[in-house]
């Protein structure tokens, strides 16, 4: 912890205050968590709206702005704003604001098929180089570690995540690795996942509005000691706190319409990193 961390109370970079509020965020009022997932959903307006520009478009009063800063150790709004301008300095526009420009650019118009396409084949590569910068290498050497140590691999994904859970356990068979798809089919999904145990790991992939099942599969998971290798979206995602490792993706999202691009690109990733660890002699 810094200096001024344990002097003063509050975070004094972007990266722990990330993580206070998400570690926060479930014993806040619900006025407190709806500014807690603003702020984490838009931090360049943290940084850079004044505070009723910031309250307006959280939908909450200036007061509740300041009484947030203050739940987190800060002296007031500006105090905490300093730390999410901190994030400027070394980072790259955020992906949803490089959407907004696109939006703006383009006069947010979809009018013919190949006007589609430029839209989601442009958001896709914004979302590629996001996931290339953001994701930690630490994190994927931990969740290839995960994987490479486990018994059996239990992959769960709901709706939207579906897809990528389907990969992963077509291509976790190909490595060899005994994987098994939780698919729900007959409402099966808690009878599908019993069999896993403190030997196996259990690959978890839900996106707000975060499918219920994948959330309970993964709190009965985390009590019997399964470790869990989650991607999700946000440092506020429900599976989280219940994880031995997470990763999480921003993926491209054009008038409503999410792609899979980074999702699916980060699954590939995992797989092959995880095929070249196999191949390591062992000793």
């Amino acid at each position: 912890m810094d200096i001024e961390d344990s002097e003063r109370g509050e975070p004094s970079n972007f990266d722990r205050l990330r993580a206070e509020i998400s570690s926060r965020h479930g014993s806040m009022s619900r006025r407190l968590q709806q500014i807690a997932e603003y702020a984490l959903a838009n931090p360049n307006d943290m940084a850079l709206e004044t505070v009723a520009t910031v309250a307006a478009r959280a939908g909450v009063q200036p007061s509740s702005l300041i009484r947030f800063a203050k739940t987190l150790g800060y002296g007031g709004f500006s105090d905490m704003q300093r730390v999410f301008r901190t994030r400027l300095v070394d980072r790259m526009p955020s992906y949803d604001e490089r959407l907004r420009a696109l939006a703006d650019d383009r006069g947010g118009a979809l009018d013919d098929t190949a006007g589609v396409l430029d839209h989601f084949a442009t958001a896709g590569i914004h979302a590629l180089e996001h996931l290339r910068q953001e994701v930690p290498r630490e994190d994927l050497d931990k969740a290839v570690a995960l994987l490479a140590d486990a018994d059996q691999v239990y992959v769960l994904g709901q709706r939207r995540a579906f897809p990528v859970a389907s990969y992963f356990a077509y291509t976790l068979s190909h490595l060899g690795r005994r994987a098994h798809l939780i698919d729900g089919v007959g409402g099966m999904t808690m009878q599908q996942a019993r069999g896993m145990t403190d030997r196996d790991a259990l690959i978890a992939i839900s996106f707000k509005p975060y499918a219920p099942e994948t959330v309970e599969v993964c709190r009965t998971a985390a009590m019997q000691g399964v470790p869990i290798l989650a991607i999700t979206d946000t440092a506020l995602s429900p599976l989280i706190p219940l994880t031995s490792v997470s990763l999480e993706v921003e993926d491209a999202q054009v008038k409503g319409f999410r792609s899979l691009s980074a999702t699916m690109c980060l699954a590939v990733t995992l797989v092959v990193a995880l095929g070249r660890w196999l191949e390591r002699p062992r000793r």
